[in-house]
């Protein structure tokens, strides 16, 4: 896999970074990520940014809908395969269930209040209630990612984890009754995408880079999204939100088991083309694939608020220049989202460190450090 370029050193005599010290901490870091993900997660919250700013357009837009479907068909799951692999070191220890409170847990009551109280405004609705049982909007992805991060050890200890990981989905589509307490329909039904994260191991994202999966991606996305315009009209792309059972979607009961298959193979052979088209050096954005966390959490303030705005309003926007201007508009927002001075603003609710809500690690200097070192690894979007 590609690195991060490191830059020669002149061999002048330096005093020796003390090991807590800030720079050695960010250097640290720097040499224990990997562009490639980076890059991944910056070109996978682009395609997330530019579906929820799509979704106005669809109504008298063949084209707008294949697109939209087609992305819908991988960009979540690209993010959830790849969080599922750098979840394969959860051990449910005490420092890494700290991580997940404060990095996940925390957040999702943060930006589920934010939302509830924003959209009260933009959807006209004022009396709609505060809960963290009921995630509204994009704030499920927090939800599952608690759960299935909780869960990891009982995966990685399993027999036969990805095909049972699929019964687990398959079951779900034929189960009406689950209801809408904390998404489980979608913590279920993409549970499987998470599991094959953890599954997956170095040597299977070098095959997916090499030159002739490169090549062969080409002609396979293009039949993609020949697929997806032909069947716009036809069929219904919510099979890939994976947030309703099949008896929700008007379907009979067997089709959600078949779907849940044939939605899971699709994904992949996407997930896979998409993986392999993601450059592998450092590139202008690779340090934005740092935030995306935030990209993810605040770009759904301004696509819930532009169509409060009025910006999906005046006619030429839903024709094909609308349509393009849309797009970059999606892309650039999102983008500036993700920069190092949106970060630090949102740092509070984003990554809060909430030392006083913990005790004070009394085990020595060796589990801090390992504590520390659980922060990169264990994120998801960031």
């Amino acid at each position: 896999m590609s690195h991060p370029h490191t830059t020669a050193v002149t061999p002048v005599r330096r005093a020796p970074e003390s090991e807590g010290s800030p720079r050695a901490t960010q250097q640290g870091r720097a040499k224990q990520r990997d562009a490639y993900f980076d890059n991944a997660k910056y070109l996978a919250i682009v395609l997330v940014a530019m579906g929820h700013a799509w979704e106005p357009l669809r109504d008298g837009s063949r084209t707008v809908t294949a697109l939209y479907n087609l992305v819908y068909a991988f960009h979540m799951p690209a993010f959830i395969v790849i969080s599922g692999y750098f979840s394969r070191g959860f051990d449910a220890s005490p420092a890494k269930i700290r991580r997940l409170v404060t990095g996940v847990a925390v957040p999702y009551v943060v930006f589920e209040t934010a939302y509830t109280l924003f959209t009260r405004w933009t959807d006209g609705v004022p009396d709609r209630p505060v809960t963290v049982l009921d995630p509204l909007y994009l704030t499920w992805f927090l939800v599952a990612l608690f759960v299935w991060r909780l869960t990891t050890p009982l995966w990685r200890g399993a027999r036969w984890p990805l095909p049972t990981a699929l019964v687990v989905a398959m079951l779900a589509t034929v189960s009406p009754s689950i209801g809408n307490d904390l998404d489980l329909q979608r913590v279920l039904q993409f549970l499987p995408y998470f599991v094959f994260g953890l599954c997956l191991r170095p040597e299977h994202f070098r095959l997916v880079r090499r030159w002739k999966v490169r090549v062969l991606a080409v002609p396979v996305f293009a039949g993609a999204l020949a697929v997806s315009y032909w069947a716009a009209p036809r069929m219904t792309g919510a099979w890939f939100f994976h947030r309703d059972s099949a008896e929700e979607l008007g379907a009979p009961a067997w089709y959600g088991p078949v779907m849940t298959l044939a939605a899971f193979g699709c994904s992949v052979i996407l997930v896979a083309c998409f993986l392999a088209w993601v450059p592998g050096r450092r590139m202008w954005f690779t340090a934005l694939g740092t935030g995306t966390l935030y990209g993810y959490l605040l770009h759904g303030f301004v696509a819930q608020g532009s169509k409060s705005w009025g910006w999906y309003t005046p006619d030429w926007i839903h024709g094909p220049l609308g349509e393009i201007t849309v797009t970059i508009g999606a892309a650039a927002i999102v983008t500036v989202l993700c920069t190092p001075p949106v970060r630090q603003i949102f740092r509070f609710a984003v990554e809060p460190k909430m030392e006083w809500a913990f005790r004070r690690d009394t085990r020595g200097a060796p589990e801090a450090a390992r504590e520390q070192g659980t922060r990169i690894g264990s994120r998801a979007l960031s």
